[in-house]
């Protein structure tokens, strides 16, 4: 439900967003971590690698799905993703006259933890990592202090001193939320959910090659059993299986940008097998490569009037 003190912060987020935004799409601003999302039509289901981030909708509704977890949000709610996580995300709710409006503010761990020195509360550093990805009530405070972030667009001779200072507050905001511990773990460099996040900085950065579960572990300091249940807590899914998703994106893409054909795509994102490339990409995406992606550039080539 809609907190009815912050009605006035979310219209003025509404006009501020319509009028920062030339169209439909994501459009980068001069404030470098802030990003404006606007859609005119409900849109298909889009692959992302989504990182650190608060979402905060104006106007319209939002699916996200994590594994075989589905979220909705509006503008009654926001979301907060605290590590790199595979997601799906549709717009459901959208049209000319009322379109989907959004903000995403990247999120940096560190200053998370900067900010954390000069607060009172704290996270043991034992607890249990919690999920990556969380829903939270949009209250008036959060709201008033995105909108300061985002009027320095019109004022952009304020930005380099005020910009720092309002994205601060931002987090604070974040940190003091009900559902704030997963952030504050990520940000507690002894955590276990901070072990999980440099977990997936690795299979990240060496998706290619074959997973080693025991080389993860000791670099997590945990045992494999262990790994995999904390991992699976962030995620939702095994670190297998976030693999899977990291190689299949990529290829998805090299073959969008014409890059590769689909028995090269597999091969240059660690599949040995052909087949089992193309079935795997099939159960993910819902086709086989060369239909999704003509697919999709169908989708492209409608959206751009062709």
């Amino acid at each position: 439900m809609q907190d009815d003190s912050a009605l006035p912060q979310m219209i003025e987020l509404t006009q501020t967003i319509k009028r920062h935004t030339s169209g439909d799409g994501l459009f980068r601003t001069v404030i470098e971590p802030l990003h404006l999302i606007r859609f005119s039509r409900p849109t298909e289901e889009i692959h992302v690698l989504h990182e650190p981030a608060l979402c905060i909708v104006a106007q319209g509704q939002k699916k996200v799905m994590l594994a075989d977890e589905v979220y909705y949000y509006n503008s009654a709610q926001h979301l907060v993703v605290s590590v790199d996580l595979p997601l799906i995300g549709q717009v459901t709710q959208a049209t000319a006259e009322c379109p989907y409006l959004c903000i995403r503010l990247d999120l940096d761990p560190k200053e998370i933890g900067d900010l954390m020195l000069v607060t009172d509360r704290a996270t043991p550093k034992a607890a249990d990592p919690g999920r990556g990805l969380f829903l939270s009530p949009t209250n008036a405070s959060l709201l008033e202090a995105v909108l300061r972030l985002l009027r320095l667009l019109d004022t952009p001779q304020d930005i380099s001193v005020l910009a720092p200072l309002t994205i601060r507050e931002i987090l604070y905001r974040l940190l003091q939320d009900e559902q704030g511990t997963m952030l504050r773990q990520i940000a507690m460099s002894d955590s276990q959910a901070r072990h999980i996040a440099r977990v997936i900085d690795m299979i990240k950065q060496d998706y290619k090659k074959t997973l080693r579960i025991e080389a993860l572990a000791r670099a997590a300091h945990m045992s494999q059993s262990s790994l995999h249940t904390h991992f699976k807590a962030v995620t939702a899914m095994t670190p297998l299986q976030y693999q899977k998703q990291l190689r299949l994106q990529e290829a998805r893409r090299l073959l969008f940008a014409d890059q590769a054909d689909a028995a090269t795509a597999g091969h240059l994102v660690g599949y040995e097998s052909p087949s089992q490339f193309s079935r795997e990409y099939n159960r993910l995406f819902g086709l086989p490569p060369g239909r999704d992606i003509a697919r999709l550039r169908g989708m492209r080539d409608l959206n751009m009037g062709v």
